[in-house]
């Protein structure tokens, strides 16, 4: 096992400048997971780690050795790609013990790191089978247990589970968690899919263009995020978004003024805010209550669509607030039909606020006394 330090890491194709000055550290036992949108350099970066690109600047450790300039087979790392990259001549026993035969490993330490991968994985039944005979998810089992008869110190996986069906995927991400449960070593995991990054990771690495947007641990990206890009990225359907302007502002909270002109009071600190600064409100779909005419209301719209997916449906709405469609996620059985008139409510302590620059205001926590 092992820890990784980037420090100032810089990677350029030419004049293409991908990674930009990336400070990352990733302790012992970890697993982090690196997501972002396509081409925001999560794929590079995880081949920087394995040496399979070189650094154009800055440094790489993987515990306490610099590795920037070391091979890829002398960094203790072991990769699994989006594509299973098995010998089709091989069985499984061959193409998981290749890798070991080509290291002159014993024939009796081959035997037991193979036979101990495919125990882990459940498919010492396999053994025997060509590729061809194999599903996808076997497929990408075997490719995980050819690195871990590696033993290294760093397991990198680079989009595995992309070409599974959806099915497969979730069997494959349980197995890949329990796996590191039971191995207990350092895990880096690049996706595009945030339902992987969030039920694997215990942190998060969220990247674009070339730059860190925010690490944390998955509840605290989904609870605070830093700016406008993370609370956008992270949460399906994604965060809504409605432009407004600063009333008042102080360290105890703003309140804010809506394109209709109804006001909310959002618990944050705006103390670097003055009146009259253009703001973003953000709220979740699953924060929104829809609201019947008694009810209380921030302000009302009518409903274009219903998406029912059984456990539960998305409301869209046309609003005079903002001029992207306001999503509201409610149970199952929602009852709201196209061209409903609706009112909206947002918790206030559910709300976030953003500067013209993107940058959130911090969140301030509320507690009631049991008075």
């Amino acid at each position: 096992m092992a820890s990784i330090q980037m420090r100032g890491v810089h990677k350029r194709f030419g004049s293409t400048h991908v990674i930009k000055g990336v400070d990352l550290d990733i302790e012992d036992g970890e697993f982090v997971v690196f997501v972002g949108p396509s081409g925001c350099g999560k794929s590079t970066m995880l081949r920087l780690i394995a040496g399979l690109e070189d650094i154009t600047e800055g440094d790489l450790f993987i515990g306490d050795k610099k590795v920037t300039t070391v091979a890829p087979s002398k960094r203790g790392v072991a990769i699994v790609f989006q594509s299973y990259a098995l010998y089709p001549h091989m069985n499984v026993y061959d193409n998981m013990a290749f890798g070991l035969k080509l290291a002159k490993h014993d024939k009796g330490e081959i035997e037991q790191r193979v036979r101990e991968a495919a125990r882990i994985l459940q498919i010492d039944q396999l053994l025997e089978r060509l590729p061809k005979e194999l599903s996808g998810g076997q497929r990408q089992r075997v490719a995980i247990g050819r690195a871990i008869t590696r033993q290294p110190q760093v397991f990198l996986f680079d989009e595995p589970l992309s070409n599974l069906d959806a099915a497969l995927r979730v069997q494959t991400r349980i197995e890949i968690a329990k796996l590191h449960e039971r191995l207990s070593t350092t895990m880096i995991y690049v996706t595009h899919d945030q339902v992987e990054a969030m039920t694997l990771a215990d942190k998060i690495v969220i990247l674009n263009a070339g730059h860190i947007a925010q690490v944390g641990a998955p509840l605290e990206l989904y609870h605070h995020p830093d700016n406008l890009f993370v609370a956008g990225f992270i949460g399906s359907p994604k965060m809504n978004f409605i432009e407004c302007s600063i009333v008042e502002a102080s360290a105890k909270g703003a309140t804010v003024e809506l394109g209709d002109g109804s006001r909310i009071e959002v618990p944050v600190d705006a103390d670097r805010a003055k009146k009259g600064d253009k703001a973003t409100l953000g709220i979740r779909p699953e924060h929104v209550t829809p609201t019947s005419d008694d009810g209380a209301t921030s302000f009302r719209g009518k409903v274009e669509i219903v998406e029912h997916l059984g456990e539960g449906s998305f409301i869209y709405l046309n609003t005079d607030v903002s001029s992207e469609r306001f999503i509201i996620k409610e149970d199952g059985d929602s009852k709201a039909t196209s061209d409903q008139d609706l009112g909206v409510w947002m918790p206030p302590e559910s709300c976030h606020l953003f500067d013209p620059d993107g940058q959130a205001y911090h969140r301030l926590e509320r507690h009631t006394s049991d008075g």
